[in-house]
């Protein structure tokens, strides 16, 4: 949406247009690049428009409706998360929370973007609820005590696959379109740190009323866990999404804050990191502990390259962040073909499994997206290239993400069995 108007910013009647389609995200995309346009005329009559105050008109009913519609979703989420007791059955022994919890949260999520949406269409409900089923049947069915590793990989990789399905609702089912694809993850980012502030104080509150409760010796421990913790995580997500709807600048300051502090200390961490495998002599081709640690921790360093180009991409141009993005990204570069060959050196000692075939699958799909990243950030940094292009290659490989986790879920449980 951002490059949207910058293209039309000359344009009053494209930009009208980019308006009426989508009032909120043309409101959160244009404060976040008016640095950027605030010298021309039209920028500034626009900024006079969308400041001036609605309050006695459209504004206050929708704020009612959204907030409404927040608490149908919380209200059905936290319903869901609590089906063992409502049902009368073990939520430990059926693995109900590790199959269910992120269907449970997804489903929330888009339930609410459903109700929020300004034109009903039918047929991707309909396509949404029955992948929802679906999902929920099979990983059900899946055994709840079986110690195949195709099981767990399933259990981990579903909620990966939903939150794909989630981004079609998101976009509107848009799959054409990159832009679409951009500004969900940079929801995702801005969800992540506002659930975070929403964990950080309700385990603050937790805490306080737990201790005053138990001041006057009534223990009150297991029902607020049980009633309270469990419906307020799986809620945290949705109100999350009802504070980015209706208060966009809450998060969109933070996140790119976050995103230029963050970058330079995870570049400056992995190098430490590297310098210190070398010296103590620890390596991930015989330890597959380390081997575990070292994927976790390119998975982070991916996901936080990602974050940092979204979020740094809505500001003005700085050579210092598209620099650190750079040398950030060629680090993990290394780190990941690290691992590649660790995994390699593995699968030819040991042969494969279904551990061995996901970590591989998922660290050569990363390794891919890596090199394409880093070579648009060369052209950025040493061509003047638009950071755009950058963003533009990130949004254009989630599907390969998707069908992975696809496969996973579906594909390696028939290839491996479930014993």
């Amino acid at each position: 949406m951002e490059n949207r108007i910058k293209e039309s910013i000359n344009h009053p009647e494209q930009l009208e247009k980019l308006y009426r389609d989508d009032k909120k995200g043309f409101e959160k995309a244009f404060a976040a690049i008016y640095p950027e346009v605030a010298p021309n005329d039209i920028a500034y009559c626009w900024k006079t428009r969308l400041e001036y105050d609605h309050s006695k008109e459209d504004a206050p009913q929708t704020w009612k409706a959204d907030l409404l519609f927040l608490v149908i979703a919380s209200v059905t989420a936290g319903l869901l998360i609590k089906l063992p007791q409502l049902l009368g059955f073990s939520a430990e022994e059926s693995l109900f929370y590790e199959k269910n919890a992120g269907l449970i949260v997804f489903f929330g999520l888009s339930f609410f973007a459903f109700l929020t949406k300004g034109a009903f269409n039918p047929k991707q409900l309909i396509v949404v609820i029955a992948v929802f089923i679906l999902s929920a049947v099979y990983i059900n069915l899946l055994p709840s005590h079986s110690y195949s590793h195709s099981v767990t990989l399933a259990y981990i990789h579903l909620p990966l696959m939903i939150w794909c399905l989630y981004g079609l609702v998101f976009t509107d089912f848009d799959m054409k379109d990159k832009d679409k694809r951009m500004d969900y993850l940079k929801y995702n980012g801005d969800l992540a740190i506002l659930v975070a502030l929403i964990a950080i104080t309700g385990g603050i509150l937790t805490g306080v009323t737990i201790g005053l409760f138990s001041a006057i010796e009534m223990n009150i421990e297991q029902f607020y866990v049980d009633y309270i913790v469990l419906w307020g995580a799986v809620s945290a997500p949705i109100v999350a999404t009802w504070i980015i709807r209706n208060y966009p600048s809450v998060a969109g300051k933070i996140a790119p804050v976050i995103a230029v502090i963050f970058s330079p200390l995870v570049l400056i961490t992995l190098v430490i990191y590297l310098v210190s495998i070398m010296i103590t002599g620890k390596d991930p081709y015989n330890d597959r502990d380390f081997l575990i640690v070292f994927n976790l921790m390119l998975l982070g360093v991916m996901a936080i390259i990602v974050f940092s180009i979204s979020e740094i991409s809505v500001q003005k141009r700085q050579r210092f962040n598209e620099i650190t993005l750079l040398a950030l990204t060629a680090i993990t570069l290394i780190i990941d073909l690290v691992a590649l060959s660790a995994i390699v050196y593995r699968l030819g000692e040991y042969g494969f499994t279904p551990n061995r075939t996901a970590v591989l699958g998922s660290n050569l799909l990363i390794f891919g997206n890596l090199v394409l990243i880093m070579v648009d950030l060369f052209r950025v940094n040493f061509s003047g290239k638009e950071v755009k292009k950058v963003e533009l290659t990130i949004s254009g490989y989630l599907p390969v993400y998707a069908l992975w986790t696809i496969f996973v879920v579906f594909g390696i449980p028939i290839l491996f069995g479930l014993k």
